[in-house]
């Protein structure tokens, strides 16, 4: 900020000051909001009406010699004053005049009237500063542009863009459909520990923190899975639990360090039940919040009223990359036909990540439409049951829409041999380079030994969220991670 523009809202605020008004008073009135003043205009417009009092930001200023016209914001609305030394203390008035700029609170008290330009509007009578501001504001229409400003310096972008508050009002739309669509079904909300000793639920690499008082080393949880999966061997049927979540992986439009993540889990649920559950919650929450049925997403129109179809994954993954699944295939074999596609995979990169990658690379862009990918190979499901009609594939399914997947579903493994067995599968992939394989968790097959029942888990993010309102999740996100620039005072860097 220039040193000239910081002096004279210096200035400004200490004329306020020696007039005797408080520059920043704690208390406040309002008489309602500036959307209940516009909604009663026809009946708190009328002669004999008392005085009533708003109060907001001033969004405009207009001073015109012995008047002044600006325009309040409040939360639910922006309305007109009207100031004139004539109507009020010429010298209370000459104070706003010189001293209120864009940005600062105001507290008004005055009456409704029609100006001739039809417009709604409170004759000022009487008014205070509730806040004086000493930075200067960006103009709604010449402002801040750059998205990565916006994001930094998010209040700035809610401030002078009323869309920016919207979304995010549709934000608590989304996650209170879900909740009360839950809530419906008899799910228990909880809440459990963001810091773990394994983390587990995810392919993921974790942060790491130190926990000062226990003398150790902690994760930041990456997954809601398991410490919920105990709370169904201790005998709750339906619990779920939306909080954050942390994965120390890169950063893109679907992608984000943390984010927050749903996920409940049903007792007694099977496969087929869980997929009518949630087609049914997907449609609930894109209705709520899209206020209808077709969505866009990139280039593409997404509708969501039709039947999800159900595709199969091996059926599409033989049919788009050649091979079949139910072949005894290698980590080779893979790898050749990722070079024969120019698909770029790292060196340590297990069967089970080669698997996923192809797949992401050719099916998934193929999936615009709504559908159940179903069927996922044993080797990227690590922690859902095998389908008995083929045990080198896992109950398991995804929707996906848009190229996208919004959400990871499965039957739970349940059988605590099985489910070491695989975490050392997974501890391997580890030990061979691969940092967002799974960790053994002792403790968690310990607690499948004590018996889980048969359940259904499901698991989504706010990236469907930012799906529905075709932005990156950063963009999503209230006040997204960034990079912090430091000027060093010895280095100047």
């Amino acid at each position: 900020m220039r040193e000239d523009i910081l002096e004279t809202k210096l200035e400004k605020l200490k004329n306020i000051r020696e007039f005797g008004m408080e520059a920043y008073p704690e208390k406040c009135e309002r008489s309602m909001t500036n959307r209940e003043a516009l909604e009663r205009f026809g009946e708190l417009s009328t002669e004999g009406q008392s005085d009533i009092t708003l109060l907001g930001r001033v969004k405009s200023n207009r001073p015109m010699g012995g008047s002044t016209f600006a325009h309040i914001e409040d939360g639910t609305g922006k309305i007109q004053i009207f100031l004139n030394k004539r109507n009020m203390n010429e010298e209370k008035y000459k104070l706003f005049a010189k001293n209120i700029e864009i940005g600062d609170f105001v507290q008004v008290l005055g009456k409704l009237f029609l100006t001739k330009q039809n417009e709604k509007t409170l004759e000022v009578h009487d008014w205070k500063v509730l806040s004086k501001n000493i930075r200067p504001i960006p103009s709604e229409y010449f402002g801040l542009k750059d998205e990565e400003a916006l994001l930094r310096k998010r209040y700035l972008d809610l401030m002078i863009n009323i869309e920016t508050r919207e979304l995010f009002r549709k934000k608590n739309v989304f996650w209170q459909t879900i909740r009360g669509a839950l809530m419906a079904e008899n799910f228990l909300e909880v809440q459990t520990s963001v810091l773990e000793h394994t983390p587990g639920g995810a392919d993921a690499q974790p942060f790491v923190t130190h926990y000062n008082a226990l003398d150790q080393d902690f994760y930041l949880r990456i997954s809601l899975e398991l410490p919920l999966k105990r709370l169904l061997v201790g005998g709750y049927e339906r619990v779920f639990e939306i909080g954050r979540v942390f994965r120390n992986e890169g950063m893109d439009r679907d992608h984000l360090q943390e984010f927050d993540h749903m996920e409940f889990y049903a007792s007694y649920w099977d496969f087929q039940k869980g997929m009518e559950f949630c087609e049914k919650m997907y449609r609930e929450i894109v209705e709520k919040v899209a206020n209808g049925l077709v969505t866009e997403y990139e280039e593409n129109k997404i509708d969501w009223s039709k039947k999800f179809p159900i595709i199969d994954y091996f059926t599409e993954f033989k049919k788009e990359t050649g091979l079949d699944l139910n072949d005894e295939l290698t980590v080779e074999n893979l790898k050749k036909r990722a070079d024969e596609l120019k698909i770029k995979y790292e060196p340590g990169y297990s069967k089970g990540r080669m698997i996923d990658l192809l797949y992401k690379k050719t099916v998934r862009q193929k999936l615009i439409q709504p559908c159940f990918l179903v069927g996922h190979p044993l080797e990227v499901s690590p922690l859902a049951k095998l389908d008995p009609k083929n045990p080198k594939k896992t109950l398991r399914f995804q929707i996906v829409a848009g190229k996208s997947e919004l959400c990871n579903a499965f039957s739970e493994l349940n059988d605590p041999i099985d489910q070491k067995n695989r975490f050392l599968e997974q501890m391997k992939a580890r030990e061979a380079g691969d940092a967002e394989a799974q960790m053994m968790d002792e403790d968690f097959v310990e607690a499948l030994e004590y018996g889980m029942p048969p359940a259904f888990g499901f698991g989504m993010s706010e990236r469907l969220f930012s799906f529905l309102m075709n932005k990156s999740i950063r963009e999503t996100v209230i006040f997204p991670s960034m990079r912090n620039f430091v000027l060093h005072a010895e280095t100047g860097k």
